[in-house]
């Protein structure tokens, strides 16, 4: 396979079978943004609300700082899904696809636990201790590795932490499907990328609608909501991308099977 190839063409990207897989990550994301924020009052699976605080808190050198930490975990988490996939192919080595989302969902366990026992401080409160940042981080590198993983194995596509660019591409696809006199293979295409993007913002809304309802009984148990789910796409994810490079080896074995 051609290693600056994506691992899952866009076909694939888009083929309905895989469909859920997306959505189970967009729906654990939204899970682990609405735990975030029922646990510290910050959103944490983009970096958005974090730049602003970094602008807005100007005059307060110590948040400076932790609010830069954040950003620089999320940075380094999407960083690390590189030298897991594209650095290892680049190199020719063999992409460890399973195992940033494996990581991503043990460090949600080790979250989850971690915050059991006590290590975050009070679960519920506004920013205010060292802990807290902690949590902050580990989550951003959690979600930043999650997001890039996803992206660079769709070849761009599918992004699942955020829903500022789903959004985006699912208005542009809503306006080319409704516009008329377009070729029928623009409104197909916009077909598919309605589908895939409205079904992602839903799933992201549905996990933050279910860990804000299991937040107040669970509090930092609420990431073992997330963390099951993540490690089972990593699974699912690993399969997907093996059984397309499977197909893309087939026709080759079959020459060397009719030449022996």
């Amino acid at each position: 396979m051609n290693p600056q190839a994506p691992l899952l063409p866009a076909t694939s990207v888009h083929d309905r079978k895989n469909l859920p897989l997306w959505v189970a990550l967009a729906f654990s994301a939204g899970a682990v943004n609405a735990a975030a924020l029922a646990a510290c009052q910050r959103f944490v699976s983009h970096v958005t609300g974090t730049v602003t605080r970094i602008g807005a808190d100007y005059d307060s050198p110590r948040l400076l700082l932790d609010y830069g930490a954040v950003l620089a975990a999320f940075v380094v988490g999407a960083m690390s899904s590189f030298w897991l996939l594209d650095g290892r192919r680049l190199r020719g080595r063999t992409p460890l696809v399973a195992a940033p989302l494996l990581l991503v969902g043990g460090l949600l366990f080790t979250v989850a636990l971690a915050g059991r026992f006590g290590a975050f401080g009070p679960f519920g409160t506004t920013v205010e201790t060292a802990g807290d940042f902690v949590l902050l981080g580990l989550l951003a590198f959690a979600m930043g590795l999650q997001n890039a993983a996803v992206a660079t194995t769709s070849g761009m596509i599918v992004r699942t932490t955020h829903m500022t660019g789903p959004l985006t591409d699912l208005a542009i696809a809503l306006g080319a499907y409704v516009s008329p006199g377009l070729p029928s293979s623009v409104r197909d295409n916009a077909k598919r990328s309605i589908l895939l993007r409205g079904a992602k913002v839903a799933a992201f809304a549905l996990g933050a609608l279910v860990a804000t309802g299991f937040a107040p009984r669970l509090q930092y148990l609420t990431f073992f909501i997330p963390a099951a789910i993540v490690l089972v796409a990593a699974y699912v994810l690993h399969g997907a991308v093996r059984g397309e490079e499977s197909a893309a080896e087939a026709p080759a074995r079959a020459v060397s099977r009719a030449s022996s």
